[in-house]
């Protein structure tokens, strides 16, 4: 066995709601041991970093119960079954702020918490913009808004912006160049 593979031997789903599960999966490590490993399994999600013509961002602000707090960050949104990571940008864009793109360049994607979660989330730049008008889920109450990237770069530094898959976003943009 591969010194890094972990190979589940059970695996017993302890919560079921309508977005994650939660299983207790009973694994061996390859020096033999057996262990336990709580996993959260969630959908996926996209991100979408979205620039105007005029260079600035679209962000969304909104309440985040687990966090009891508002919260800046860009538009974002839980993968539907089946739905592929593009459309589902496509979606929370329209969604979340009223506007669609023209152009659409992957980001790759990051995993939010790989130690206890498998949430994949595809991050996305949008080009292109123009407003149509936003169409929000219901019981999803948040405003958008846009900033200069600089101002939005000033705020993740003064720690405004904590939303981490905003940040990873904005650095992985400013990393590839796209």
């Amino acid at each position: 066995m591969d010194k890094y593979a972990e190979k589940t031997l059970s695996s017993r789903t302890v919560y079921k709601g309508k977005i994650f599960e939660i299983t207790d999966d009973e694994i061996v490590l390859s020096d033999g041991l057996v262990r336990h490993r709580e996993i959260i399994h969630h959908p996926g999600g996209v991100v979408i970093f979205a620039l105007k013509n005029n260079g600035n961002v679209l962000l969304v602000k909104q309440y985040r119960y687990a966090v009891k707090s508002v919260q800046t960050e860009l538009p974002a949104g839980r993968l539907e079954k089946g739905e592929c990571p593009l459309e589902a940008a496509k979606r929370e864009l329209r969604e979340e702020t009223g506007y669609v793109a023209k152009n659409w360049e992957s980001l790759g994607y990051i995993f939010t918490t790989f130690g206890i979660c498998n949430e994949k989330l595809y991050l996305f730049k949008a080009t292109g913009l123009t407003f149509d008008k936003p169409d929000p889920d219901e019981g999803e109450i948040l405003d958008y808004f846009e900033l200069p990237l600089t101002d939005v770069q000033n705020l993740i530094k003064n720690g405004t912006i904590n939303d981490a898959k905003t940040i990873c976003a904005l650095a992985r943009s400013a990393i590839t160049g796209v």
